[in-house]
């Protein structure tokens, strides 16, 4: 098949249009015609190279789309379903069995190998082999080949253009604070960093019932959104200790549970700082490989403090994201207040607004969808 896709080619160089030869559908395989596909901070950060993925390249994470074929074993899909894309895993390891697939023993080969198990690649241009299968999806493309594992089935009369996001950073924000934190109510909640990801995590924090929820940002912009999406308070550390500001904003005990959205050692220190006595940091960003951070050791062991690592919110997309939908119908998960459209052809203008910090969550649009 032909389609068109947005190419990396080389690390730091902008995306390149391309037409490539997307590879027949394997027994587990999924054909997927891309609607949209949200722009992620995890695209541009694997673009410039922070990760050891194979170049040239087809990325994009957060697709949506219809299906237009199924390899022969695949049951959970047919030809005209709707779909939303995530992540990919093995569905055989122990983490997998226990329904905890963000932990797969295979996440890295399944998501950033950008080749299937057996080494072959998905895409090629005239004989010369380009990666895809990147996240079991490559979806910065006109179609992708997924896998049964990582189409997720949605509503028909869900507006399929705005669903990709849910599959990567909507449902890792949103699902550290319902699935991995699960704050009971009267919790105190700090948010560090107002992303897709951050906002995600405020938008799902009232859902739990907790009563102060303090969004921490250097954006003003973004710190008013946090406000309209469920923030009680605001903390820009230009103002002052980020710190300081967070225990004011919670009497003075701090926060008793913290979500670290930057991927920044510095700011995952603050957000560890700011705990109460038996509180919780959950690291969500994505730093590069070997960042490390230091942490006050006699803290941790007399306040009983916690430091744990999330992957894609702890969720199962197939149960989460119609999850999630089903709070977007009914008003109480507004995350189309994020969202940007660009068309296909402006992928790299919508990835120099998400670096710059002039929109949220890029989505762009295929041509015809």
């Amino acid at each position: 098949m032909q389609v068109t896709a947005a190419v990396a080619r080389s690390r730091g160089e902008p995306f390149s249009i391309e037409e490539l030869e997307l590879d027949e559908p394997r027994d587990d395989e999924v054909v997927v015609r891309i609607v949209a596909a949200g722009v992620c901070h995890t695209d541009l950060f694997i673009r410039d190279g922070h990760y050891p993925t194979p170049f040239p390249s087809v990325l994009g994470h957060e697709g949506a789309g219809v299906v237009e074929a199924v390899g022969r074993s695949v049951r959970k899909v047919r030809p005209g379903d709707h779909v939303a894309l995530s992540f990919g895993s093995c569905g055989q390891c122990g983490s997998c069995q226990r329904g905890r697939p963000g932990y797969c023993l295979d996440f890295w080969g399944s998501n950033f190998g950008c080749a299937r198990q057996d080494g072959s690649t998905t895409l090629a241009r005239g004989g010369e082999p380009v990666h895809g299968r990147f996240f079991s999806q490559s979806s910065f493309a006109t179609h992708a080949l997924a896998t049964v594992r990582n189409v997720v089935k949605v509503p028909e009369d869900a507006p399929l253009e705005l669903l990709g996001p849910l599959g990567c950073g909507i449902q890792t924000g949103a699902g550290t604070v319902l699935n991995a934190l699960k704050p009971p109510p009267g919790s105190t909640l700090v948010v560090f960093g107002c992303g897709s990801v951050g906002l995600s995590s405020v938008m799902a924090a009232p859902l739990t019932g907790a009563t102060t929820i303090v969004a921490v940002d250097v954006n003003d912009d973004r710190l008013a959104l946090a406000g309209e999406l469920g923030a009680t308070h605001t903390v820009n550390p230009r103002d002052g200790d980020p710190v300081e500001q967070v225990r004011e904003a919670t009497g003075g005990g701090g926060a008793a549970f913290a979500v670290e959205a930057t991927g920044l050692p510095e700011v995952l220190r603050q957000a560890v700082d700011c705990l109460s006595a038996g509180g919780t940091a959950a690291v969500v960003g994505a730093a590069p490989i070997g960042a490390e951070v230091a942490l006050d050791m006699s803290t941790i062991l007399a306040l009983g403090r916690t430091v744990r690592g999330v992957v894609e919110g702890d969720s199962v997309p197939d149960v989460f994201i119609p999850a999630l939908i089903e709070l977007y119908r009914q008003g109480r998960f507004p995350f189309d207040r994020l969202v940007t459209f660009y068309d296909f052809e402006e992928l790299n203008r919508a990835a120099d607004d998400s670096e710059a910090g002039r929109v949220v969550k890029p989505i762009v649009r295929m041509p015809g969808a």
